[in-house]
């Protein structure tokens, strides 16, 4: 069963790849390897959590305007995941800056909180 989510094209498919754009470009930034403290590498990792699991939250809204909403779910999911593995990818040209295994796992852990969150979300909402 496909659910109908109301609203534009544009509404729906427009902000994961506005996010995706926004993760490119900040990921495209060089950096300096000056050590800022665990703080600031705590906000770091907790800020890749968060892009993530709104990117796959929002992915999943998109694509459960088509699809059913397992389908959605392992769709948005894979895609948050395979743009985390190729945004570590394209930080390894970046100047000061490296891909990092670890990033993606804490992505990919964001990704799937957001899929969750969203869909809890969402059967509430639908009740």
């Amino acid at each position: 069963m496909r659910m109908r989510h109301r609203g534009s094209a544009a509404a729906l498919w427009l902000p994961p790849i506005a996010l995706m754009a926004l993760i490119f470009a900040l990921s495209a930034m060089p950096t300096d390897d000056v050590d800022r403290g665990l703080a600031h590498l705590l906000l770091r990792k907790a800020a890749h959590f968060t892009e993530y699991a709104l990117l796959a939250a929002l992915w999943w809204r998109a694509l459960r305007s088509r699809v059913t909403e397992s389908t959605a779910m392992l769709a948005a999911l894979a895609i948050a995941v395979g743009y985390a593995i190729t945004d570590e990818i394209h930080q390894t040209f970046v100047d000061g800056r490296i891909g990092s295994p670890v990033d993606v796992l804490i992505d990919s852990a964001g990704a799937a909180t957001g899929i969750a969150l969203a869909t809890r979300r969402g059967r509430r909402v639908a009740a």
